[in-house]
């Protein structure tokens, strides 16, 4: 597991960072982490998991579920991890 920009993190980083965490640990602690990091440009900190799923917060605000089509670049946003699983299975389902 890579740590990405978060050497030392704001109070907002660090806040959205526990509740990757608490999402983490509560949806989806099975899953294998690829990369922990904080996107400079974007203002989100990040939980990337093996799966294709990156849960993500900026600002300490709730936790979201990212899922990217890597054939087209298309990135959807999710409020649960079950409708990431979802979308994310029909995705894999084209290719």
């Amino acid at each position: 597991m890579n740590y990405i920009n978060l050497e030392n993190p704001a109070y907002l980083e660090a806040k959205s960072l526990s509740k990757l965490w608490e999402s983490y640990s509560e949806n989806c602690s099975r899953e294998d982490i690829f990369e922990v990091g904080f996107n400079q440009n974007s203002g989100y900190v990040y939980i990337a998991l093996e799966n294709n799923i990156t849960l993500v917060s900026s600002f300490g605000q709730d936790v979201e579920y990212l899922v990217t089509d890597f054939e087209t670049g298309e990135e959807s946003f999710y409020e649960t991890i079950e409708e990431a699983y979802y979308n994310l299975d029909k995705i894999e389902e084209q290719y």
